[in-house]
């Protein structure tokens, strides 16, 4: 079953995949189409959600190398990051903030629940980290995932209108802007650009997930400890 389960997975996301190149419709988005398409096979076949997630349980292991990946771009990138260091940094940072306190800002306009707040924080990195954050703060990985999967789509969606809209035009600003609104969708999207364009958001996706690690660690907590006393 371990391989029937990752064989449709994977077919199934190619499909996904070919769709959204073919139609570029919202709906077709692999990382929408593709979960709804599951959901829909494994409520069809009668098979439990447990079941499956531990039959294709390897897939999720793969998160781990992914991590350890960002060291390549990093890497590759070290004269442009020592050339624009400053401009990274401070633009990274101030766009981590502003995802964690708007997050943290709507979600109390809300009255959402602890564990669904600690889930949503993350949401603007990429998952293999969001997922980490998620276990540290007290969330629940599952629905940070969903979470930074909708990040992710409507970031690269709708980052090329406001990229438009606001007249962008140097490769630095494209691609930190698409990097750290919809990190892995965004960089995808960057590559439509330019190389200079995917560099960059590429590198705005890294340094999003390091220094939202760091925000993890007594930001993001001061923030919930803020909320147990003053408002939940």
């Amino acid at each position: 079953m371990m391989i029937l389960f990752t064989v449709i997975t994977f077919v199934i996301y190619r499909l996904s995949k070919k769709a959204y190149a073919k139609w570029s419709l919202f709906f077709f988005h692999p990382l929408l189409l593709a979960p709804i398409l599951l959901i829909a096979l494994i409520s069809v076949t009668h098979v439990s959600a447990n079941q499956y997630l531990e039959d294709s349980k390897w897939l999720t292991h793969l998160l781990g190398p992914a991590t350890v990946a960002f060291a390549v771009p990093i890497y590759k990138n070290l004269s442009v990051i020592k050339k624009y260091v400053g401009t990274i940094v401070i633009s990274i940072t101030s766009g981590t903030l502003v995802a964690i306190f708007s997050t943290f800002g709507l979600s109390n306009l809300f009255h959402l629940k602890y564990d669904f707040i600690t889930s949503m924080l993350p949401r603007s990195i990429t998952t293999p980290i969001a997922i980490e954050v998620s276990k540290e703060i007290g969330g629940l990985p599952t629905l940070t995932t969903v979470f930074v999967i909708i990040t992710g789509i409507i970031g690269g969606v709708v980052g090329p209108s406001v990229i438009k809209g606001l007249s962008i035009k140097t490769p630095i600003a494209r691609g930190l802007a698409l990097g750290m609104g919809a990190h892995g969708v965004g960089t995808n999207k960057a590559f439509e650009y330019g190389k200079q364009e995917a560099t960059f958001s590429s590198l705005a996706m890294i340094f999003a997930a390091l220094i939202t690690l760091i925000w993890g660690a007594f930001l993001i907590p001061s923030l919930m400890n803020f909320n147990i006393h003053h408002l939940f």
